[in-house]
């Protein structure tokens, strides 16, 4: 009897040695975690599902609740990746060293226009970069559709701003790049996903929201934007966040403690190649440099 109890238990400990993968003789897999940006956690998904048909050794768990989050888990080295559609702030690098004794090192996986979503029945096309911060900033000017010249039936003049939650790296783009960092008016209806920002403005003709222009559906419309008085208007394309013109363009990131190594490089490798980078363009963003086959 106890050398039947000295098996089982022996082959127990084996087994949590070697790992329990579902299959006789199937290998422990190993698994990649990685958190963040809202705006990146559908493009995050589709490369984790595409990766793992070519690599099923290695498992991608992905999760979202923004840059914020994903860039403070990387800090406590609770994930491998930090997605981010925003650059690290100094704060946040000097939190990560102190508590890990690395450094995140950024590397840019792609590119996105924040696009500036109006209801596809709002006759509104154009607006300025003033515009938009007039809308948004604590002590904005405008406030109603008639300031921008556009006549809604009286019932959905007021204009309902839809913004991100503070963590959310959109919220802070925003913040920075179009508010001049001068912080939101209270009021909006501030939500968690790139998708719902888009969703609700579909559904509210008097809406006005930002988002990410892979997120974009036929309930809603993209507003050209004026980058400066006396510019012409710029429509959010793959081209124009290329080339910068468009003036809300940015950078999306991939965030690890120190250089990437092993499975985490292999995996920002694929990441940056061409077939990573044609998952990326299909749902909507921007590839780092043309994938061989365009034309």
């Amino acid at each position: 009897m106890r050398k039947i109890l000295a098996f089982f238990t022996a082959a127990a400990a084996l087994a949590l040695i070697c790992g329990c993968s579902g299959k006789k003789g199937e290998s422990a897999k190993t698994v990649i975690q990685n958190k963040g940006s809202d705006t990146m956690v559908n493009i995050a998904q589709a490369w984790a599902e595409a990766y793992k048909k070519a690599s099923p050794e290695i498992e991608i768990e992905v999760s979202g609740g923004g840059s914020g989050v994903g860039i403070a888990a990387l800090s406590k080295g609770a994930v491998d990746i930090a997605n981010s559609s925003r650059n690290l702030k100094k704060k946040e690098i000097e939190d990560a060293l102190a508590s890990t004794g690395k450094e995140p090192v950024e590397t840019i996986v792609g590119y996105d226009a924040l696009a500036i979503y109006i209801n596809k029945d709002n006759p509104l096309e154009t607006i300025s970069m003033e515009q938009i911060a007039e809308i948004y900033k604590e002590g904005g000017s405008i406030t109603k559709w008639s300031d921008l010249g556009v006549t809604m039936p009286p019932k959905y003049d007021n204009i309902i701003r839809v913004s991100r939650q503070s963590s959310s790296g959109t919220y802070e783009f925003l913040r920075g790049k179009v508010l001049k960092n001068v912080d939101f008016k209270l009021g909006s209806c501030d939500l968690n996903g790139s998708k719902e920002v888009v969703e609700l403005v579909s559904n509210t003709p008097s809406a006005i929201g930002y988002s990410g222009m892979g997120y974009t559906t036929r309930g809603v419309k993209m507003l050209k934007v004026i980058p400066a008085a006396g510019k012409p208007p710029v429509e959010p394309t793959q081209e124009t966040t290329l080339d910068k013109s468009y003036p809300i363009s940015r950078s999306l990131l991939v965030c690890t403690l120190g250089q990437p190594e092993g499975a985490v490089k292999n995996y920002i490798d694929w990441l940056l190649s061409n077939a990573g980078q044609a998952i990326l363009k299909e749902n909507g963003f921007v590839p780092t440099k043309p994938l061989s086959g365009d034309k």
